[in-house]
């Protein structure tokens, strides 16, 4: 025993030293005196310490360990950072006015300490500091000096911003290729602004809001909106008019929670279109993708007894499977996994698209980090980016699967703007998603023993590509002795199944007939 306990605490130390030598030195001039600070390069990228970094630079900071957040206190400016994600802000001293900025990459968290992209934090640090910041990335050497040139100067205004003092600075309009996104850059929480369309105007109000008048001289044009233009009727309130360009149908708002922008998308009238220019039969609900999450080397969620989600979800997805083939010989079903293997991600969506999948089913297990506790339930997730804190986590775990997978970095541009576009994408699913997601909430809490926690919304890579009414299931918590045992007993997994099941017949029956309805409607045209 004690051998053994020799050479576990050998290798723990062993692992731990390796570890460490992950993070190397890069060197740091600053007026000419040399220093070094760690780094870490992934991905092509060069993440340096925050803390080092202030600590060089002779700067105050305060971490706070909760939720790693680090500020760096410079005299006119302080920097605010977050691990693992990649929004940053910088804070004007002088009236405490604050600018929101999105790099493309997110911060690291190592050794309870947030790492910066360094190459793509200079600018942001020239203006916080004061001093001019040079990465270069072929000696790998950060140089510091105290005078800023010119031409960074202006750069610096450009970035920091001359006009914080209002709520809203800045819109931008983009079209996409599912629609139109609108942003309006706040520096603060706002209410989210009344929207409405009358004769082809999209009239958006904002209440108790500041808004910069220059803004609209910058507001391009683009996609469906012809022109738009600014009326302000007082100090905090005002109303947006955007001229539509025809082939438009419905809108969305939301606030991004990281950065407080208000973002408006208007979709194109995509759905309806496809229905008018293809024939019935390719619309026909003919064909289920179920799809049994985790699998292989990734045992999903582990619960109190040892069981692994992997396995549940495989259960659950065959059970409901022969209830479809039993029961609706009409309706394909197709399995992203059969068996106990690791699926890409990618490659579920890829298969489910390939197969025509008319209803995409991701069946999971949920799970917290202390075990036996009081959450349980079951929830139902739609794609759109996480409203709650929990929601995201949730979102995080899921997600996490891609470490296993050869080439992780195919997600690295599915940011939480990017997120918000892809289900611009799948907007045109989304009243039916919305239907199902309805259908089953119903039905279970009418058949199933676990409690129902409703219908979410969250931000899952599984759900992006495919290209159809798609659901995220989580039947239950395996860290919860209760849900646990349900979960994995073939009674619990039995009804489960049926659930599902007849969520589905209904919602066949109300597909079907919604698409015989638009089909004759076009006839009639």
């Amino acid at each position: 025993m004690k051998l053994f306990k020799f050479i576990f605490f050998f290798l723990l130390i062993s692992y731990c030293g390796i570890y460490s030598q992950r993070l190397l030195k890069i060197s740091v001039e600053i007026n000419n005196e040399k220093s070094s600070i760690s780094y870490i390069s992934k991905n092509g990228n060069i993440y340096v310490s925050s803390k080092e970094l202030a600590q060089i630079l002779s700067v105050n900071f305060y971490y706070n360990s909760e939720v790693h957040k680090i500020e760096l206190k410079f005299q006119d400016y302080i920097l605010r950072l977050t691990a693992k994600s990649n929004f940053i802000v910088l804070i004007k001293r002088e009236n405490n006015s604050q600018s929101v900025y999105q790099l493309p990459l997110y911060t690291l968290l190592i050794n309870n300490d947030v790492f910066i992209p360094i190459n793509l934090m200079t600018e942001y640090l020239t203006v916080a500091s004061g001093k001019n910041f040079i990465f270069n990335f072929s000696t790998r050497t950060l140089i510091i000096r105290d005078e800023t040139n010119n031409k960074q100067t202006k750069s610096d205004l450009r970035i920091a911003g001359q006009n914080s003092n209002y709520d809203i600075n800045e819109i931008s309009i983009e079209e996409k290729i599912n629609g139109t996104l609108i942003r309006f850059k706040a520096n603060k929480k706002i209410i989210l602004p009344r929207y409405s369309i009358h004769n082809n105007v999209l009239y958006v109000f904002f209440a108790n809001a500041s808004v910069n008048p220059e803004i609209i001289r910058d507001a391009a044009p683009s996609g469906l909106i012809k022109d738009c233009k600014l009326t302000i009727n007082s100090a905090q309130n005002c109303q947006f008019e955007f001229l539509l360009n025809e082939g438009y149908s419905t809108t969305e708002i939301l606030q991004d929670d990281e950065s407080n922008d208000i973002i408006l998308t208007i979709h194109n009238k995509n759905f309806i279109e496809k229905i008018k220019n293809n024939n019935k039969t390719k619309w026909q609900f003919d064909a289920v993708v179920i799809d049994a999450g985790h699998g292989g080397k990734d045992p999903g969620a582990i619960g109190i007894t040892g069981v692994k989600e992997k396995d549940i979800n495989l259960q659950i997805a065959l059970k409901l499977g022969k209830l479809l083939e039993k029961n609706l010989p009409s309706v394909k079903v197709i399995y992203t996994r059969k068996s106990d293997e690791f699926i890409e991600l990618y490659k579920r969506g890829k298969i489910a698209n390939e197969a025509g999948g008319k209803l995409f089913i991701s069946i999971h297990c949920n799970s917290t980090p202390q075990k036996n506790i009081l959450n349980r339930g079951f929830e139902v997730y739609l794609l759109r980016p996480g409203r709650t804190k929990e929601a995201i986590e949730i979102a995080e775990f899921e997600n996490s699967v891609i470490k296993y997978e050869d080439n992780p970095q195919r997600y690295q541009q599915l940011t939480d703007e990017n997120f918000i576009l892809v289900t611009m994408a799948h907007s045109q699913y989304m009243r039916y998603s919305e239907m199902f997601s309805d259908l089953l909430n119903r039905e279970w809490k009418n058949t199933v023993k676990i409690p129902t926690n409703g219908i979410k919304q969250a931000g899952f890579y599984v759900l992006v590509g495919a290209s159809m009414p798609s659901v995220l299931i989580e039947t239950g918590y395996l860290s919860n002795r209760k849900d646990e045992a349900y979960l994995k007993s073939h009674s619990g997994q039995n009804e489960i199944a049926k659930a599902i099941f007849n969520a589905i017949v209904k919602y066949k029956e109300n597909y079907d007939r919604e698409i015989d309805i638009l089909s004759k409607n076009e006839e009639k045209k």
